[in-house]
Formats: C-alpha cells, structure tokens, sequence
C-alpha cells in the first residue's frame, strides 16, 4: 500500500508539472470567477494549475497578471450576488477627482445591503448600507455604486473642499466629443434629494455643506479650489467658464472671473502644456488682453500655496476696479 501511495503522489506531482491547456482568451487576462471557468469549460484540474493563482473564495488569476482595479473588481463583482463595488473603488473606476494621497490606492470596496451577511473576504473592505435602486448601476459587466452615490460613501473621509470639488465635477456637462458620457452624472437637486434619502449616513453633515458650495462650470479641482479661495476671503462669488462674449459659441471662455468688473482669471494645469493647448490658451490670452479686461493667470504654485497670493492679487483688482 505504501508503494502505491507514492506511485500516486509521484503520479499527481507529474500532472501538476505537465503544461496546462492555454486558457481561453477571455480567461488568460484579467481575473475570473469559478462560474466563468465552469462556462469555458474548465475543470477543477485546470483551475488547480500552477499558471493560475487563488484570489480567495470563487475568484482566480491568470499568471503574469499585474493588479488592475477594474479586472479584480469586476470579478469580485460577478462573484458576490448582490454586492455592489463601491467608496473609494468605485470612485477610481468612474474616474472622479481624488486627492492625491489617493492616487493609486488598492484598496478593494464592496457594499452589501443590510440584509445581506457582512462581507468577508481577505482584502476587501466591506460595507453594509441602506441604498436605493437608482443608487446602483452596471458597468462593464459589474456591479457598482454611482458616481452621485459613490460621492456621499466618499463624504466621511474627504475635506470639506474635496469633496465640494467632486460634485463640481458630478455636475459639470462634459465636453462633446472629449468624454465617452453626453450629460452630467447628476445635478444639484439630484444630489439633494439622495441626501434627503440617507439623512443618518456617516457625512451627512458634511455632505449637506458641501451640496450648497457645488456649482456647474469648474473643469478641475484646482478652479473649483480657486472659487472656494476668492469666497472664503469675502470677495463675491464669481462667474465660471466667463466668455467674453456669452451669445458667441466661438468666444474663449475663461475658467471664471467677475463681468462687471471685467476681471478674468485662469489656472492653467498640466494639461495645458501641449502645443494644441497652448495655441488656444494663446488666443484666449489676446482676446482678453485686446479687449482691456484685467486677466490673470495661475499654476501649481499658486494651489501648493492655497491661492493665497491669487486672493490677494484679485483682492486688489476688485478695489481698483
């Protein structure tokens, strides 16, 4: 018996060795679920070869797969019924602005309703909420919390400012033909009435300051930065994406500015480095410039310094003006 015994670890020890089948394409990139395998047709044999690796309970990685959110999360998705990617997650895979001790955070969120068992998986961290049905959508194939709902599970952790620059961009129109979306992820009276929904959420308070600060027309968070700078130092709040001539779609706008005062202002971030953008920041500068308007112009520099010096300078324009 004992002879045998070893015949059969040897035998085993062989099979594991030998080269596995390739995977099927869809398989051998990303990671994938038990269900998904059991659907190409994989057994577990195939699932116990040394080319793939356990992620935990369902889920598999294909070898020489390096970590991508999207990948991990959809699987953890399709894995987990009922459950939904969501916080600081969802808000990576939709794209929102996160200040930069977020930036490239791999941490794994699921949200589960309160009628569900708490999630339990090694490297996951779990949620269990109250959520309504227009607070989920499907993307790529997976489960996940909206970018409006996916703001206010962000509102406990984020400043105040922060925050009041996510939902800038949740309101703001995108640009045609520069975004795969055609309208705002959701409008002021939308993020009010989901507030109005979860009135015990962790944030709430938070959220609620930061819904009346939110305004449409800021391209970034360092413009929506500059907004909350010049208000919070007293002067008025001022007009974004200011066009010199509001009724012509072909004037320039700058990215905000006071009218009456004709003062306009601009930050002008990395992406304005590229000689296609500097040749329309250029013509924006003359048309401003040319028309004798007061027109300003701020960097890194200036949010690294909270726009301190930009409030003043302004300061100075708005009393002279």
């Amino acid at each position: 018996m004992d002879n045998l015994s070893g015949v059969g670890a040897v035998t085993a020890t062989m099979v594991r060795m030998r080269a596995p089948a390739p995977l099927p394409v869809h398989l051998s990139a990303a990671p994938f679920t038990v269900y998904e395998a059991r659907a190409a047709s994989l057994g577990r044999t195939r699932l116990r070869a040394l080319d793939l690796t356990s992620a935990g309970r369902l889920i598999y990685l294909p070898g020489g797969w390096d970590f991508e959110l999207r990948g991990l999360a959809r699987a953890l998705s399709a894995a987990t019924p009922g459950g939904w990617i969501s916080h600081l997650s969802a808000a990576v895979i939709h794209g929102l602005w996160l200040p930069s001790w977020f930036r490239g955070c791999r941490e794994l969120h699921l949200s589960k309703p309160r009628s569900l068992p708490a999630v339990r998986r090694e490297g996951v961290v779990g949620h269990r909420v109250l959520v309504f049905p227009e607070e989920v959508m499907a993307l790529d194939g997976m489960a996940i919390s909206t970018p409006a709902r996916t703001w206010l599970d962000l509102a406990r952790r984020l400043p105040l400012g922060d925050l009041v620059a996510i939902g800038d961009q949740l309101v703001r129109q995108p640009r045609r033909g520069l975004e795969m979306r055609t309208t705002a992820w959701a409008t002021p009276d939308e993020l009010r009435a989901m507030l109005r929904r979860h009135p015990k959420i962790q944030g709430i308070v938070k959220a609620r300051q930061a819904v009346e600060l939110v305004r449409a027309g800021a391209d970034s968070a360092p413009e929506t930065f500059l907004r909350l700078a010049l208000t919070a130092a007293g002067l008025p709040e001022p007009e974004l994406q200011l066009k010199l001539v509001p009724e012509d779609p072909y004037s320039p706008p700058a990215d905000l500015g006071y009218r009456k005062q004709r003062i306009a202002m601009q930050y002008d971030g990395a992406h304005h480095r590229t000689p296609a953008q500097q040749s329309r920041d250029n013509h924006r500068d003359e048309v401003f410039n040319a028309a004798g308007w007061r027109y300003f112009k701020f960097n890194a520099d200036d949010l690294a310094n909270d726009f301190r010096a930009a409030v003043r300078k302004v300061s100075l324009a708005l009393r002279s003006a």
